[in-house]
């Protein structure tokens, strides 16, 4: 009677499969739960593609955005102004292109931002992934290079993207990748030459493609590609790219080509950046990045430029103590796990932030005399008292006598 019994779905009799799954009034046979299981998973797959692909991100209004990186970056009101624009209307194209009208293309708002080192340029497009809650990936441009040499291929940054939502396609395609030190990969030089600037021109020539929006074949796990290699094809059109380098010698340039236009006399504009450090806010042109050595190609693809301003004694002093990530609140806390509460005078931080200015590393300097002087009490902390004073003799103690 056993030896009889068959799948209700294919018929199969029971000698002739697997397994046989009985139930109330039928049986099902292993191969048409397998069968079944895939057409169950397969409309699953599609059901929630069709919903990420019209899923669309919080879109934020500028000033809202701004609001949010005040409480991260101090000052850079300029930057973050136009910043928080850049991504307001990059997000909006995202949303509503499906709806705009065919006869009218929205491009890509790329931004590079110019600024000396610690000024906030990380910071703020860190900042604003974790606003909008999208994929956030940095890439270092020094590492990259031509195809063919050491380094690493240009679609390498989109790797780190990919990882960072465990190669989540949808995902990573609406993300937000910092190109870390972009003014490394200028043109060594303007004359010919031999030796070929393989991670020069070429590294921008070969980044076009990726900033402008194109189907990209992206390594895996990064690095070299190779023939039998498999590929992750990638659209960059809906990512954007913020670009951000120190570019040190712009400020001559830009110095230079307003001493050219004065013929021979100082005008109001030259006399404003000679009394502004800040001057190449407002003074930067096209011409001056290609000057530096970008390519003008390169230089199109960034269509929104901003400038960061260097830090002053008083904006180093805010950084240390009021945005919501500030050092000094994030030792308090760690000190408040211990039971122990941190006091720390006025005139010490004046200290911190003087020898900060002096290292010249901006507000990343702030952290390296922090953990110079919170490093003993941190590891003897079982011994330290509820209460933990810090002042200025205490810290010209840690950073000078030690």
């Amino acid at each position: 009677m056993e030896d009889s019994l068959k799948c209700n779905f294919c018929g199969r009799n029971k000698n002739n499969i697997t397994f046989l799954v009985s139930g109330i009034n039928g049986h099902i046979c292993n191969l048409c739960i397998e069968k079944t299981y895939s057409i169950i998973h397969k409309k699953f797959y599609e059901k929630n593609t069709h919903k990420n692909n019209n899923e669309f991100i919080e879109i934020k209004k500028p000033k809202e955005i701004k609001t949010f990186l005040d409480q991260y970056v101090i000052g850079q009101n300029e930057a973050k102004k136009i910043l928080s624009v850049a991504v307001y209307n990059h997000y909006k194209r995202i949303q509503k292109q499906n709806s705009t009208k065919k006869n009218i293309e929205i491009e890509k708002s790329n931004v590079l931002l110019i600024g000396n080192t610690g000024t906030g340029k990380t910071l703020l497009a860190k900042s604003i992934s974790k606003l909008l809650k999208v994929p956030f990936a940095i890439a270092d441009a020094t590492t990259l290079t031509e195809a063919g040499y050491v380094g690493e291929d240009v679609e390498s940054i989109l790797t780190k993207l990919l990882q960072s939502v465990n190669y989540d396609i949808d995902s990573a395609e609406k993300g937000i990748i910092f190109l870390d030190e972009i003014d490394k990969i200028s043109r060594k030089s303007n004359n010919p030459s031999i030796t070929r600037d393989v991670s020069g021109e070429g590294v921008q020539q070969a980044l076009l493609k990726i900033l402008e929006g194109s189907v990209i074949n992206v390594p895996p796990q990064g690095g070299r590609k190779h023939p039998d290699q498999k590929m992750i094809q990638v659209n960059t059109e809906n990512i954007l790219f913020i670009g951000g380098g120190t570019f040190d010698g712009m400020e001559k340039i830009i110095s230079d080509r307003i001493e050219k236009t004065s013929i021979g006399f100082i005008t109001k504009k030259r006399k404003k950046i000679d009394s502004e450090k800040n001057g190449l806010e407002n003074n930067i042109l096209a011409e001056d990045l290609k000057k530096f050595g970008l390519i003008s190609e390169i230089i199109g693809r960034f269509p929104v430029i901003t400038y960061l301003n260097p830090l002053n004694k008083n904006m180093l002093k805010k950084i240390l103590v009021e945005p919501k990530n500030a050092l000094i609140k994030q030792y308090k806390k760690l000190f408040d796990m211990d039971h122990i509460s941190l006091n720390i005078t006025d005139e010490a931080l004046n200290i911190i932030v003087d020898q900060t200015l002096q290292l010249g590393l901006g507000a990343r300097g702030l952290r390296t005399f922090c953990e110079k002087i919170f490093v003993d009490y941190m590891f003897d902390i079982e011994n330290i008292q509820p209460t933990l004073n810090i002042d200025q003799d205490i810290v010209k103690q840690k950073l000078f006598c030690s």
